[in-house]
């Protein structure tokens, strides 16, 4: 297969373990539960890893979203934490149903909408308009975007007034909740904010908390809440905490310790969280129990994770509830592949809940 990156899942042990392998490069495993299969859904060939390892992938993404067609978004990883000169405009792609192979000759055919300072994919609301939250570095100035057919609309967030502070100064994570309201992490403002569904603020100090930066929305209306504490850089060492704020509200800390790179909540409600610096991916319940699920080597670790909707549309393209995972291949985070895993998600969370292996 040449420098093609291979994928074989073997039953071992009562697991199933997912090698991604090419000539140059020793294999890892992905071991999952039983029932459960996994293949490489995106990935991409002479991007330069910057390491040396051989590692093949697109360029280095850390966020992803899907409309209710199953198209799949992912924001190239900007220059929100690191300094010196570096390039921090970048495109956001979106990849058709049935994944993609990109090359740096053919890779602008994926692109959507314009580039974007150091952009992160938010989540969609309605199945069909992007938010995609961006970041001046140097003014200290973030922006919220709605990306709809290609087209950005500013919903909040940019240059203030004068004399008046900026609304965002480091916006990361975005949720929207059964109203349409949007919650917005601010890292840099120690916050998430409410808005109401055109973008005007509800509550500036909607969750008061050191350094947020992941949000998601169960069907409960309950935001959970990921953020990185002390860490400076979200991979550096926590401790980092996860919060679930119910729609009445009440706020509380559900774990402390692992520093979240991505969560996402399966068709069942039940929240899946990456854990980069562990090298697996757990499930967290909202009385604060922990499920394992997955678990990688050999220097492999998740970067963000989420599950395809469950719509007309993707149930006829056959990846309804399947989850998608942002993987870093032997610590190469500069080019990272998208992993596709289906099988009974809920029904492995209930068993293991009731106690049953």
């Amino acid at each position: 297969m040449g420098a093609v990156t291979a994928l074989r899942a073997l039953a071992i042990a009562g697991s199933v373990a997912a090698w991604l392998a090419t000539p140059l490069a020793a294999r890892a495993e992905l071991i999952l539960p039983p029932g459960f299969a996994v293949r490489v859904y995106v990935t991409g060939e002479r991007f330069d890893s910057g390491i040396g390892r051989g590692v093949s992938g697109i360029p280095g993404t850390s966020t992803l979203a899907f409309d209710r067609t199953g198209a799949l978004y992912l924001a190239r990883t900007g220059r929100r934490y690191l300094g010196g000169e570096v390039d921090d405009l970048g495109p956001i792609y979106r990849i058709p149903v049935g994944g993609a192979r990109l090359t740096p000759d053919s890779e602008a055919r994926f692109f959507h909408g314009p580039p974007l300072q150091s952009p992160l994919v938010g989540t969609i609301r309605g199945g069909r308009e992007l938010f995609v939250t961006t970041f001046d570095r140097e003014r200290k100035l973030g922006v919220l975007y709605r990306l709809v057919d290609s087209r950005a609309t500013l919903v909040a967030g940019g240059t203030p007034p004068r004399g008046a502070s900026p609304l965002l100064r480091q916006p990361e994570g975005v949720a929207v909740d059964s109203a349409g309201r949007i919650y917005v992490a601010d890292r840099a403002g120690g916050a998430v904010l409410r808005l109401d569904p055109d973008g005007a603020v509800l509550d500036a100090q909607y969750l008061s908390v050191l350094r947020p930066r992941i949000l998601a929305t169960d069907d409960q209306d309950a935001l959970w809440v990921a953020a990185d504490g002390q860490a400076e850089a979200p991979w550096q060492n926590g401790p980092g905490e996860i919060w679930r704020v119910g729609a009445d509200g009440r706020a509380q800390v559900l774990l402390r310790g692992p520093m979240t790179a991505g969560m996402g909540l399966s068709p069942g409600g039940h929240l899946f969280v990456a854990d980069r610096q562990g090298g697996q991916v757990f499930v967290l319940t909202a009385d604060g129990r922990r499920v394992d699920f997955a678990r990688f080597s050999d220097g492999d670790a998740p970067r963000s994770l989420a599950f395809a909707p469950v719509t007309p549309d993707t149930q006829r393209a056959g990846l309804a509830g399947d989850l998608f995972l942002v993987a870093i291949r032997r610590g190469a985070w500069p080019v990272n592949e998208i992993l596709r895993i289906s099988g009974p998600f809920d029904d492995l969370v209930r068993e293991r809940l009731a106690g049953h292996p």
